[in-house]
């Protein structure tokens, strides 16, 4: 590997968006750990980049304290944190083995990705962290509520380590790439996982149609079929020296975003 060949880890790699980084900078002078969640996944990446010396592929589930272990010692310059699941469903009655789990994936095992890993950029005197949030943290759509408000601690709890990193004098730079809805079918999943209990009994039973309908014009009127807006944020954000802390797009739902926070909340 050659000194300017940069170590890039990539959690949950197996996703639409994060693939299509991938595809962008795998003929670039990076050296990628793909890793995924399941050996059924993994199977199916390691025949998709076979032919690269520069990809390594292997199961990494990161609420798994053996496959953490996986990454201690690896040297790593950047790490993108993107491994996330979506519970869907009303805080109002949702599982709470469910909400737990979702910030088992989405908050706690992701800082402990990032505590691995930091500890030997802090060695180093640098790094990168590039963590996957989402606007969603934002602004809080019904029935996405307890996704949301994991992205929401995710962005605090960046905010903070961006803080606190600054005091070491280390050359670590914490960026968020913040995603809308992007048409990926993460959304679908986390639309369809609650009707699995919701569609049974719920308080809602007499809402699910409308429910149904508006998540159908979400996925035909906002959802971003053509992943380049955000997918140039995520290349910035790894070649960029000095990158911005957060990066959003698409710009339509970053503009109601804001209008959001202005009014509504």
């Amino acid at each position: 590997m050659g000194d300017k060949m940069k170590t890039i880890l990539i959690t949950g790699a197996r996703s639409g968006l994060i693939e299509s980084v991938i595809q962008k900078i795998k003929n670039k002078d990076y050296f990628i750990y793909v890793t995924v969640h399941r050996k059924s996944q993994l199977k199916a990446m390691l025949k998709k980049y076979q032919k690269y010396n520069n990809i390594q592929c292997f199961k990494l589930d990161i609420t798994d304290k053996n496959d953490r272990k996986l990454i201690e010692n690896l040297k790593i310059d950047i790490l993108i944190n993107n491994a996330a699941i979506g519970e869907g469903g009303s805080i109002l009655e949702i599982d709470m083995k469910k909400v737990r789990n979702n910030y088992e994936v989405n908050v706690f095992s992701s800082f402990e990705i990032a505590q691995i890993v930091l500890k030997n950029m802090i060695r180093q005197g640098k790094g990168k962290i590039i963590i996957m949030s989402s606007l969603a943290g934002i602004y809080s759509p019904r029935f996405m509520g307890v996704y949301a408000s994991t992205k929401a601690a995710i962005i605090k709890l960046s905010t903070t380590l961006r803080k606190e990193l600054k005091l070491l004098n280390k050359d670590i730079q914490i960026v968020m790439i913040e995603p809308g809805f992007y048409h990926t079918g993460f959304n679908q999943v986390m639309f369809q996982n609650k009707y699995d209990w919701m569609d049974k009994d719920s308080y809602f039973l007499e809402n699910i149609k409308l429910i149904r309908k508006r998540e159908k014009l979400i996925e035909r009127f906002i959802e971003k079929k053509e992943l380049s807006s955000i997918r140039r944020k995520i290349i910035t954000a790894i070649e960029k020296e000095n990158p911005h802390f957060i990066y959003r797009a698409p710009f339509s739902q970053v503009l109601f975003s804001k209008i959001y926070q202005l009014f509504w909340e």
